[in-house]
């Protein structure tokens, strides 16, 4: 068979039809440069090391808390930041992108 012939597997035929949607949404296709990809590197490292920060942190203050009430308070602060530093890190490497 020719290389045009040949099989494909499920997700090149999935990534085609995207592709294929991707064009009819008139969504434009653009390569990520080096730089882009440094940067995104650089702020995921960043947020990489500030996710783990809150995690420690987050533990030991589990562990020397017995009161549900206050033990609850602090896994939904712990939620939050998690969610806000996630947020933020997604907003920063959309900006990279752009």
């Amino acid at each position: 068979m020719a290389d045009d012939q040949r099989l494909k597997s499920s997700y090149e035929l999935a990534m085609e039809r995207l592709r294929k949607s991707d064009e009819a949404a008139g969504v434009e296709r653009r390569p990520v440069t080096k730089a882009q990809k440094t940067a995104i590197a650089e702020i995921r490292n960043f947020y990489e090391a500030k996710l783990a920060e809150v995690e420690v942190l987050h533990q030991g203050r589990m562990l020397t808390t017995v009161d549900p009430a206050e033990r609850a308070a602090r896994d939904e602060e712990y939620r939050r930041d998690r969610e806000r530093l996630t947020s933020e890190r997604d907003a920063k490497i959309e900006k990279a992108r752009q």
